[in-house]
């Protein structure tokens, strides 16, 4: 096993033990590592990626329901639009996006450097979602109050993007939930790793449908050890103010959005 691969599947571990302390930014790692250190060509990553952090959410949030901090009526009223979102972005608006958008000069805009982008966008996107703290202040004693037109909007935006980059948008997610349902936030990290296994799993599925070779030996070790970080995550999660960890974590997503924008770009 070469030394790229090793630290690559070091690197999974991390991917599971974000999603595990602070129920989201699993994706906002996996394509960058799969891109540049496992060396998997870009739109082929958002498809790992999917399983990856579908599979690892899905051990989360079954550990979660246990703890029964997962509201399974929100996981259907926010995952069906999303499901069925992401699934038809994969099956049918991502094959359909040309090869090459447009050149400037010498320069090819493809299709990978468009995916790769757009993903850099929504790291930073992700990274103020987690820097900026949340001063919303939920009772739990009070029931949930769903939003259903905002939760159907913003479950149909998150598949559309889970679809395009492999995201699996936790960071979209929870604020959601948080917002929309006034769920409080322990009950929204759980809840929020079942509507991402759902959505990246079946979405998963619209690149089965493609002639793209998969790499099951690489997809499966990747996401076994992603799936031992979780457990790490959710054990240390009781030890450590999370917070305060997401906020550190928000500077490096940032930081990791930027250098994706000047590689792509500039390099």
């Amino acid at each position: 096993m070469e030394s790229a691969q090793i630290l690559g599947y070091f690197l999974a571990i991390l991917v599971g033990i974000s999603l595990g302390l602070i129920g989201s930014g699993g994706s906002i790692l996996t394509v960058p590592i799969l891109v540049y250190i496992m060396a998997v060509e870009p739109i082929l990553a958002t498809a790992y990626s999917l399983f990856i952090v579908g599979s690892t959410a899905l051990v989360g949030g079954i550990k979660s329901a246990i703890l029964k901090k997962v509201d399974f009526k929100t996981v259907l009223i926010f995952g069906i639009p999303s499901i069925a979102a992401v699934y038809l972005t994969r099956a049918f608006l991502v094959p359909i996006i040309p090869d090459v958008i447009f050149t400037v000069g010498m320069f090819e805009f493809t299709k990978p450097i468009a995916l790769m982008i757009l993903f850099a966008i929504v790291m930073m996107m992700a990274s103020v979602s987690m820097i900026k703290p949340s001063k919303v202040k939920i009772d739990e004693n009070l029931p949930l109050i769903y939003n259903f037109p905002l939760i159907l909007v913003e479950g149909i935006a998150v598949g559309v993007l889970t679809g395009l980059v492999g995201a699996g948008g936790g960071f979209l997610i929870i604020p959601a939930l948080v917002l929309f349902a006034k769920m409080p936030m322990k009950l929204a990290v759980g809840t929020s790793l079942f509507i991402i296994a759902a959505k990246s799993l079946i979405g998963f599925l619209g690149d089965l449908k493609s002639d793209q070779p998969i790499d099951w030996s690489l997809l499966s070790y990747f996401t076994i050890a992603s799936i031992i970080g979780i457990f790490i995550g959710i054990f240390l999660s009781k030890k450590i103010e999370g917070n305060k960890l997401k906020t550190g974590f928000g500077w490096f997503v940032l930081f990791m959005g930027i250098y994706i924008l000047v590689k792509e770009l500039v390099l």
